[in-house]
């Protein structure tokens, strides 16, 4: 079975090894030099949010241009990997602490296809990602620290392993407490070209939708 059938089955497929773990680390550190260098720390981007039990890092692609080449860069092999017309929508970086979890949710419209891409962990221990093998039609609002009785997929990841996911679709989180002291990790999101989200697409830049003829 190819990516393509696996991902229309179960709602999602591994990427192992989608990065090589150099270039993972490498965009890390890099990113926190820049982030030095513009006076914003990392330490100094924390923010809260309902999947979390605490204020997490998190810097958004379009504060950070090199975030937004990696998303764009990616759209051709991510739309080929799953067999569908992709234009991106935006992506994050976001850096857990010991003990963290992320709440088990479903994402909104932008996150019609979803990769998790994991950059580092600073002591090695690799964190599962957790995904619903249950369809959903549509996002639930509710967010929970489990997913009750219905199934889930665990998968392991290494830095430069990725999964791709329907995260509108299919519900995920991070439900095992973080083991290492930090872990660092990218999030990647595109809607189809041709379907109810496109309007989405790269995260409601007028410039870059009307290159390719989207009306936002």
């Amino acid at each position: 079975m190819n990516v393509i059938e696996r991902y229309d089955r179960d709602g999602y497929a591994a990427a192992p090894r989608l990065i090589a773990t150099s270039v993972a680390n490498a965009f890390l550190r890099q990113l926190m030099s820049d982030m030095d260098a513009k006076g914003t720390p990392l330490t100094a981007q924390k923010t809260g949010s309902a999947l979390l039990r605490r204020d997490a890092i998190e810097v958004y692609g379009f504060h950070y241009p090199p975030m937004l080449a990696f998303l764009w860069g990616l759209t051709p092999f991510v739309a080929t990997a799953i067999g569908r017309d992709l234009l991106p929508a935006y992506s994050y970086f976001r850096i857990y602490q010991e003990g963290d979890i992320c709440r088990v949710h479903s994402d909104r419209p932008s996150c019609e296809h979803s990769l998790s891409l994991t950059l580092d962990y600073s002591d090695g221990v690799p964190w599962n990602l957790e995904i619903g093998t249950d369809h959903i039609a549509v996002p639930k609002p509710v967010v929970e620290d489990d997913f009750g009785a219905a199934g889930f997929a665990s998968l392991s990841m290494e830095p430069g392993d990725g999964v791709l996911y329907q995260g509108v679709h299919r519900r995920h989180g991070r439900i095992t407490p973080n083991p290492n002291a930090w872990s660092a990790h990218l999030f990647l999101h595109w809607v189809e070209r041709d379907g109810p989200n496109a309007g989405f697409a790269f995260d409601g830049n007028h410039a870059a939708a009307k290159a390719v003829n989207l009306e936002l």
